[in-house]
């Protein structure tokens, strides 16, 4: 199993990421290797993350740190592929930081010939009071509750990472891998993880418009993936039951979506909200 890390200025989360993994349980058979691109940083990721290369040691995995001068995380996406050498491949997000369970129980649901994709359970975190009532509903949407969404972290086995060749020049490569699989080959495990969220609405509402962006730009190169699409309809019921249930989270779910759609086509800096 290879984990690929993309680090962009990632100084203030890599080293989270990196204990998260070295607690990880691994994979009953095979060899773990952890591979950190840090891609254009202007900070010192790749210092930080090099640091744990002697608890890598004990670990007995070995831990790669590469330094690419561009920034842009799918040609680190791509360097770390060139440089992994595991039939299973991970791909994570630096600001993600796993449960103990998972890469094991990754490994098990990829121990097939035949083409598979995993996930774990993704448990959104925030700090703010805004971006902690846009969890709770996000957390409750058809997609993310009763899907293998893969947000900030998705695997793939040997037979799977050959569905494509190199990472294209997507917004959204959680999406162009997901849809790369039928809903029958996509996998989610028990085993949680922690992926953050842009703090304060502002941010959320760039990053909800970058998300946007990043499946119609799918939809639109690579129209043949939608046939592997089961996002669910989010349907009247069911957003009653969620604003009833909750109505601060559901406004403040329901403004930032709104937000996006009355400022559709205007420019993004695509912040990650950090």
């Amino acid at each position: 199993m290879s984990v690929i890390v993309p680090a962009n200025n990632e100084a203030a989360l890599i080293g989270g990421c990196l204990s998260a993994l070295l607690g990880s349980d691994g994979p009953r058979t095979g060899a773990v290797e952890i591979i950190v691109v840090a891609n254009g940083c202007s900070d010192d990721t790749a210092a930080r993350a090099r640091d744990f290369s002697d608890r890598f040691d004990e670990k007995r995995w070995p831990l790669t740190v590469l330094e690419l001068a561009e920034g842009g995380k799918l040609g680190a996406l791509n360097a770390g592929d060139a440089a992994a050498s595991g039939a299973m491949r991970v791909y994570l997000d630096a600001d993600v930081t796993v449960s103990p369970p998972l890469l094991a129980q990754i490994a098990e649901a990829l121990h097939s010939p035949e083409p598979r994709y995993a996930s774990g359970q993704v448990r959104i975190t925030a700090r703010g009071f805004i971006s902690r009532a846009y969890a709770r509903i996000w957390a409750r949407v058809p997609f993310m509750a009763d899907c293998v969404p893969g947000c900030g972290l998705f695997a793939v086995n040997r037979a799977g990472r050959q569905r494509w060749g190199a990472f294209p020049d997507v917004i959204s490569d959680d999406t162009f891998v997901r849809l790369s699989f039928s809903p029958e080959e996509r996998i989610g495990v028990p085993a949680p993880y922690d992926w953050p969220i842009a703090e304060g609405f502002g941010r959320l509402k760039k990053v909800r418009r970058r998300q946007d962006v990043g499946v119609d730009e799918i939809a639109r190169t690579y129209p043949a993936l939608l046939d592997n699409d089961d996002k669910p309809a989010f349907g009247t019921g069911r957003k009653l039951r969620l604003a009833l249930r909750d109505p601060i989270g559901f406004a403040v779910y329901s403004g930032v979506a709104l937000a996006v759609k009355l400022t559709k086509g205007t420019q993004s800096d695509w912040s990650r909200g950090r």
